[in-house]
């Protein structure tokens, strides 16, 4: 049976897997049934099952030859707070939670790929399957690696792939250096005392002086960061006031920050505690500042980019080096922090984005997913002459 043929037999049961993950979603560290299905899954296959790293975590290991490198292979587990619009048999059943991001297709892929790769065995040393808790901005990645992932389970290099309906299905992307944006969230808050609305000359304008901040925020990209380099800083909630009549004593602001690169990360966030302690100071009101680097960029090392983009060309992939990175973040960057890897995007091609309510994972994507996986695991474990495969 050929290898094509192997996956493709494994497809019903991924498709109701997937299906049934989408209509259970969970939200971040609260995965505990779909780590248990994982785990179940896992032990089934024979092999070793670790669980409960960074709470719901889960990783199985499969070991074959005598070769002593080692990689790992990440899966997301997570979904999101938004509630479903779509009207599929298979939505949500959780209300306010919805599979937005294809977090459940990327865990029947990495589960389809374990299968795979325990009854071919075309590899040399050892595979660490990663299924990951909350990504959706709670740094679950974060998390394992704080509690000794790569200690425990030691990897050469890692790798995992985000379905990406930007791309047709059929096509692939991933490029060396940066490939999604680091993210960081700010929250700023002015004071004043408040006052009358007939009386403004009584009482420091925190609305003033927070419309005028929004405007000087606008200009930090546009004039302190090289216009060779890409960043991105949005306002995107201003609160403050609750009559026509009042001028508030609190106006509260938040926003983010998208960059590729740690330096314009600092200047940028140093020109916005300036432009805040400016306004401040202008207005009369006292100022507050919380910034916070919650996701790094994700920078894929050179080596394991371009076996990745081979291992997609190989399985039949339109395969390209992407010409530029995304502003989105994804929190696989804590791992490839740690290790060498790769983050490739899948075509899934569909109408919704990713988060959008009715947004659906497409499952003709599956057997791809599975096979790239299997591809970059053969692919970086192949047989050494120093290490031949057992036989």
């Amino acid at each position: 049976m050929m290898a094509a043929d192997m996956i493709d037999d494994l497809l019903p049961e991924l498709v109701a897997l997937r299906r049934d993950l989408h209509t259970h979603p969970e939200l971040a560290f609260k995965e505990e049934r779909t780590a248990g299905i994982v785990a179940a899954e896992l032990h089934q296959l024979g092999l070793e099952v670790h669980e409960g790293i960074a709470g719901t975590g889960v990783v199985g290991t499969l070991r074959h030859g005598q070769g002593t490198r080692s990689i790992g292979l990440r899966a997301d587990m997570d979904a999101l707070p938004i509630t479903e619009q779509s009207r599929l048999a298979h939505a949500s059943r959780n209300a306010g939670v919805h599979h937005g991001c294809g977090h459940d297709g990327h865990t029947a892929m990495l589960l389809g790929a374990a299968r795979q790769l325990a009854r071919t065995r075309r590899f040399d040393g050892t595979v660490h399957f990663i299924f990951q808790p909350a990504e959706e901005g709670h740094g679950g990645a974060r998390v394992m690696v704080e509690q000794g992932l790569f200690e425990r389970f030691p990897c050469d290099a890692v790798y995992a792939l985000h379905n990406w309906p930007d791309l047709p299905l059929g096509h692939a992307q991933t490029r060396v250096g940066p490939i999604m944006a680091a993210a960081d969230r700010f929250d700023i808050v002015l004071r004043g005392r408040g006052g009358h609305a007939a009386q403004p000359h009584l009482t420091p304008d925190v609305l003033l002086a927070a419309s005028q901040l929004v405007g000087q925020l606008n200009t930090i990209v546009a004039r302190r960061i090289d216009p060779a380099e890409s960043a991105v800083l949005s306002v995107t909630h201003v609160s403050g006031g609750a009559s026509h009549n009042v001028l508030p004593a609190e106006v509260a602001l938040t926003g983010t920050v998208r960059s590729f690169d740690p330096a314009a990360q600092d200047r940028i966030e140093g020109a916005l505690r300036d432009a805040v302690a400016g306004i401040a100071l202008a207005h009369g009101v006292e100022a507050d500042v919380n910034y916070l680097r919650y996701y790094p960029a994700t920078v894929n090392s050179e080596a394991e980019a371009l076996l990745a983009i081979e291992a997609a060309a190989s399985v039949g992939l339109q395969a390209s080096l992407a010409a530029r990175p995304a502003f989105t973040s994804e929190d696989f960057a804590f791992f490839l922090r740690e290790r060498p890897g790769a983050y490739l995007w899948l075509g899934q091609g569909g109408e919704c984005a990713l988060h959008h309510p009715c947004y659906d994972f497409n499952d003709e994507a599956l057997p791809l997913g599975v096979r790239w996986f299997c591809t970059v695991a053969e692919r970086a474990l192949a047989p050494t002459a120093s290490e031949p495969t057992s036989k």
